[in-house]
């Protein structure tokens, strides 16, 4: 059926230009000379021109793409959009909708928030290795700083009748004893600790040397356990696993690297779509 549609596309296309000339099709769409006029007029040459075809060629695919998915763009972002538009050009809303072609600027809006759900949909479980990232964003920066991953057994709360604090300082006191003389701290950890980390033996993400209960901590030597701290669920011992340094701006150069990885997975997307669509330039008409 497209083949057929392109064919009579063909004929009815003469060399010389129409009012309204048909300049390209993609699957069972036109692209008109007069949809894209402002922008082909500006281009600078032939290519430019291909270059603003192609261009609008994927917008189609993707916004087509999007309605079958059930991607759309939601009222009240078109309208926030609109709003921003308006300020923009320093008049109001009502002025902007007074506008003879505000409702071919709608529809552009509309379709420019659709094309940008989608990416965010295609991507969304685009990511980056932690180890690739941290090598990465170390050699792009010359500030680093120490991080270290500890494992705690924290108490908030124990069965007696006397002062809790100094019963959970007795209770972790005696633990660190158990752990020093041998005891897997990671065993009493999932057995006592009453954090959500008991689940993997009380081990914690990465923490920042920053204050000076990690400091204390970072001080530790293999297998020595920590003096009782206080945290914001109660006291706790630990002991000190793992040690790094890292870019300074970390966080910062990960969701840098992420968007250039989501930003790469989507064109190379875009290009399949392409290779599985027909499409049809006819070049004789610009």
């Amino acid at each position: 059926m497209k083949r057929v549609l392109a064919l009579l596309f063909t004929l009815c296309i003469s060399p010389v230009f129409a009012e309204n000339i048909i300049i390209a099709v993609v699957n069972n769409t036109v692209i008109t000379y007069n949809s894209l006029e402002p922008l082909l007029i500006d281009a600078s040459s032939k290519e430019h021109k291909v270059d603003i075809i192609n261009q609008r060629i994927n917008d189609n695919l993707q916004v087509e793409m999007a309605k079958d998915l059930g991607i759309k763009a939601s009222l009240n972002a078109v309208n926030l959009a609109l709003v921003e538009i308006s300020k923009s050009n320093n008049i109001s809303l009502e002025q902007l909708q007074a506008y003879p072609e505000f409702l071919s600027l709608e529809d552009e809006v509309s379709e420019k928030i659709s094309i940008l759900n989608l990416q965010r949909y295609i991507t969304k479980d685009v990511t980056i290795a932690e180890n690739e990232a941290i090598n990465i964003c170390s050699k792009e920066s010359s500030n680093t700083i120490k991080q270290i991953k500890i494992a705690q057994i924290i108490i908030s709360k124990v069965e007696s009748q006397n002062d809790q604090d100094a019963a959970i300082k007795a209770f972790l006191n005696k633990l660190s004893k158990h752990i020093t003389k041998g005891a897997s701290f990671e065993g009493f950890a999932k057995l006592h600790s009453q954090h959500s980390s008991y689940l993997n033996g009380g081990i914690t993400d990465w923490i920042e040397v920053d204050n000076p209960t990690v400091e204390m901590l970072d001080k530790l030597k293999d297998n020595e356990v920590s003096k009782i701290y206080l945290t914001d669920f109660g006291f706790a011992i630990g002991i000190k696993l793992e040690e790094r340094f890292v870019s300074s701006n970390l966080k910062q150069c990960t969701e840098k690297l992420i968007y250039l990885n989501a930003e790469k997975f989507y064109s190379n997307w875009v290009r399949e779509l392409r290779e599985q669509a027909y499409i049809k330039i006819y070049h004789d008409a610009l």
